[in-house]
């Protein structure tokens, strides 16, 4: 009976953090479209006296408006993508690694079995990274997260404000969600600003506009600066080929820690994240190379690393295994164990 209330009890809890979980994004949407109402409507419909006016206003701002919604649509919707199925231990594997009491035998066994993978990173201590939760060696750059409890392909942060994990699958889409998340603040703060000052002096009357124009100033200011702020972060971060957990703790190798062990130079670092065409730099879609379990290194040749000399994937290689504190940055919060 006990156990079975203890099981309900956990359910709930589960349930309840869930729900939770999506009352950022629902912050988020709530602010987007009051923003909308009061600019569209207050603004342009009603304080906005030249039809010229209204018009390039409102095709600029639509034009924004789409690509900002459909970025952070793809940044909340696009699954956090997962080691595939021979990062696993077998079934035979893993019961010999529970069973086995002697930690050299265990560290000897993992060794063992990422011989025939594509790792080359290490725990602090030189062991391959394995995670006892998912029961898999991680590939490079691959970390576990507490709170989609599942190991993350090139796992940057667990982002609430959109209630995902950001890593391989969406990192780019997420760049570019704050790319236009910027631009929009941009738009709405330098198209707002005259009518607020009119407003200010008192040349123009309605005071419900006035409300929401003075209103839509401030809170895009407000966003504007966080957001940039965490866009040129993030910038960085891509200029260097380096994820926000890499950024906190410095990823370690078979020869040592190297801050610099995934920086390709400028240009190859950004065709890491949005690819080589550049057409599709700016639109949602996914062009990131490679499949996220293998990725180029700067400190290998084209004899020991592959993905230098051609786009093949990986067939053999070393090792993996090492996790990393909990991090934060403003608007993002990076939860992985």
């Amino acid at each position: 009976m006990r156990r079975g209330w203890k099981m309900a009890l956990s359910g709930g809890l589960r349930c309840c953090r869930r729900v939770l979980s999506w009352v950022p994004v629902l912050v988020i949407v709530l602010v987007v479209l009051w923003s909308y109402y009061a600019y569209v409507f207050e603004l342009c419909l009603v304080t906005v006296l030249s039809p010229a006016e209204k018009v390039i206003y409102l095709i600029f701002y639509h034009a924004i408006f789409v690509f900002f919604t459909w970025t952070y649509w793809k940044s909340i919707f696009t699954l956090p993508q997962q080691p595939n199925q021979k990062f696993h231990l077998s079934y035979t594997d893993k019961e010999r690694y529970e069973n086995e009491e002697r930690p050299e035998v265990q560290k000897q066994m993992l060794v063992d079995m990422a011989k025939k993978l594509p790792v080359y990173t290490r725990t602090g201590s030189g062991a391959v990274r394995f995670c006892d939760r998912c029961h898999l060696i991680k590939p490079d750059r691959c970390h576990h997260c507490s709170v989609c409890a599942m190991c993350v392909l090139k796992m940057d942060h667990h982002c609430p404000w959109v209630n995902n994990c950001i890593g391989f699958s969406n990192y780019k889409f997420f760049l570019q969600f704050l790319a236009y998340s910027v631009l929009y603040c941009l738009y709405i703060a330098t198209t707002v600003f005259s009518y607020f000052i009119k407003y200010w002096r008192g040349e123009l009357p309605g005071v419900r506009s006035k409300f929401h124009v003075l209103f839509l100033l401030f809170v895009a200011c407000m966003f504007f600066v966080s957001l940039v702020i965490l866009f040129g972060y993030h910038c960085w971060l891509v200029s260097r080929n380096k994820t926000t957990l890499e950024a906190f703790c410095t990823p370690v190798f078979m020869s040592g820690p190297e801050k610099n062990g995934f920086n390709l130079g400028f240009v190859k670092n950004i065709q890491q994240v949005f690819g080589d065409n550049k057409k599709f730099w700016l639109i949602p879609i996914g062009s990131s190379p490679g499949d996220g379990h293998s990725f180029p290194m700067r400190s290998m040749n084209e004899s020991q690393n592959p993905l230098l000399a051609n786009e093949e994937p990986w067939e053999e290689n070393e090792d993996d295994s090492r996790d990393y504190p909990e991090g934060s940055s403003s608007l993002a919060v990076e939860t992985e164990t």
